[in-house]
């Protein structure tokens, strides 16, 4: 059982969980899963190879109760350029292509999916599909030195799937910009702009804070909002309203929602089941 707490996070070198040769390494830390992207050679681009890897590692890892927080960064001084070019060549063919831009939609819905808040660390450049990943994420945070980017029109690929997050992230004038400029936005801009939650001095800390903020949460309480989150953020309001409504009343009908309740009553700290 969680007791309601106040929960200091602080990273550290541990034993990592992965396979040679694999494009992501694996930590695992007191409820906290960290992602790391480490193919530097092709600027953690969001290869086939890496988006099975993203997919198979946030699947593993949500399945598991105890695991609270997931974490994706990447390795070195880019987060993710996005697709690999190379895999996307006219030599590739038709299926190959498809099979591309089917494994990105996987990633980005098994993020919305994942029962725990999936957190982006970025620390240097987000372009494309890599920007795309920090968007769909549930927080981000970055370093002052990082930028954001989609610039497919440069290349002849105007940035369709990453638009499709970014257009949920930041206003309209902000994603037409980087999409038809291709041009990137400072770490600064894209605080005030939406797309990340902050640029932060101590990066881990601030990380850390927020990691322990959660873990004073109830896992299924934490799981049910934002699983309906999602549901609603795109329909018709009323019916939004109405759906919110059946929500709640299944909220306060769980363990943790009943226990929420009593212990605010009895005014004294939750023991949450889960």
């Amino acid at each position: 059982m969680l007791g309601l707490r106040q929960v200091k996070v602080v990273f550290f070198a541990q034993k990592c969980f992965y396979s040679s040769g694999a494009p992501t390494q694996v930590k695992v830390q007191n409820g906290i899963v960290r992602i790391i992207m480490c193919d530097q050679k092709t600027r953690n681009s969001l290869s086939i190879s890496m988006m099975e890897n993203l997919i198979n590692n946030i699947d593993e890892n949500s399945a598991n109760k105890s695991i609270r927080v997931i974490i994706i960064t990447g390795e070195g001084p880019i987060f993710s350029a996005g697709h690999n070019l190379k895999e996307l060549s006219p030599e590739c063919g038709h299926a190959q292509q498809k099979k591309v831009f089917s494994l990105a939609s996987t990633l980005m819905t098994k993020i919305i999916d994942s029962p725990v808040p999936v957190i982006a660390r970025v620390d240097g450049l987000a372009a494309a599909a890599g920007c795309q990943l920090v968007a769909q994420c549930d927080l981000a945070f970055c370093t002052e030195k990082s930028t954001f980017s989609t610039p497919g029109a440069n290349f002849g690929i105007f940035c369709s799937t990453p638009g499709v997050a970014l257009a949920r992230s930041v206003p309209k004038i902000t994603a037409m910009r980087m999409l038809l400029t291709g041009k990137p936005i400072s770490s600064h801009e894209a605080e005030m702009r939406g797309l990340v939650n902050k640029v932060c001095g101590d990066l881990d800390g601030e990380i850390g804070g927020v990691c322990g903020d959660i873990m004073t949460k109830s896992r299924a309480v934490i799981e049910l909002g934002k699983r309906f989150y999602y549901k609603q953020v795109n329909i018709e309001v009323r019916k939004a309203y109405e759906i919110g409504g059946f929500t709640m009343v299944e909220n306060l009908q769980s363990a943790d929602g009943q226990e929420g309740i009593r212990s605010f009553i009895e005014k004294r700290k939750p023991q949450w089941m889960q």
